[in-house]
């Protein structure tokens, strides 16, 4: 009776184990391109653009084929000195792409589209500051 306890929990740890995936944590870290820089965390992430930034507000699940969709915000930015007394907007964003190996291909929908861009794990993001 007891060896059959022991191995039906086992069994459900298995399972356990391949309900949650442990291949999303390879996917947080830097991720840099043209235009673009993305830092990815087990929250989610944050983004900088050459005139803008946004956030990832919840994990990044990829799929079996390497897609994946995540909610968050997207701020424009405007040229010129920050001012201080000026709120900026956050809107709403959509961030859709795919991983593949070291590679990311990433657009983003608030509620304009914007890229692809294509970034690479570890890369240094390449960013022309808007004035």
């Amino acid at each position: 009776m007891r060896l059959l306890a022991t191995l039906s929990l086992l069994v459900l740890l298995l399972n356990a184990c391949q309900a949650a995936p442990l291949a999303e944590g390879m996917f947080m870290g830097a991720w840099g391109g043209r235009h673009i820089g993305l830092q990815l965390t087990a929250r989610g992430g944050a983004l900088e653009y050459d005139c803008a930034a946004g956030t990832i507000d919840e994990l990044v699940r990829v799929d079996a084929s390497g897609r994946f969709t995540a909610r968050g915000t997207h701020t424009p930015g405007i040229g010129g000195p920050e001012r201080v007394d000026v709120p900026h907007p956050h809107l709403p964003a959509q961030y859709s792409g795919r991983i593949q190996g070291e590679r990311m291909t990433l657009s983003v929908r608030a509620p304009d589209e914007l890229g692809p861009f294509a970034l690479a794990q570890g890369a240094e993001p390449i960013l022309m500051r808007c004035l």
